[in-house]
């Protein structure tokens, strides 16, 4: 049998701290999930997240675009937040450990 190494301890996540920027896809996600829950109502939650992936790839760009304009909105957003968070020094974290 091979020995568990046991992890390093994750130190505590800060819950005042802005959240990440969603993807143009979860954005979308969020949008349809209903719709297709509704078509397919006997689906999973893994089917209905087949379904979404197989409608966004079939998708063009022009479909796509206000998806993606709520996503690049919303990445300015978490990057103020982002910023505000810092400077206000709540963000405890040591510099090699805080991601960029």
């Amino acid at each position: 049998k091979t020995e568990r190494v046991a992890k390093p301890a994750k130190g505590k996540k800060n819950t005042g701290a802005p959240k990440r920027p969603l993807s143009a896809y979860m954005f979308f996600s969020q949008d349809w999930r209903e719709r297709i829950k509704a078509e397919n109502p006997d689906a999973g939650f893994g089917e209905i997240g087949k379904l979404l992936g197989a409608k966004w790839k079939e998708m063009d760009d022009e479909e796509k675009k206000p998806y993606v304009d709520q996503a690049a909105a919303d990445k300015i957003r978490a990057e103020k937040e982002k910023e505000a968070f810092s400077v206000s020094g709540l963000d405890t974290r040591t510099p090699s450990r805080a991601r960029i």
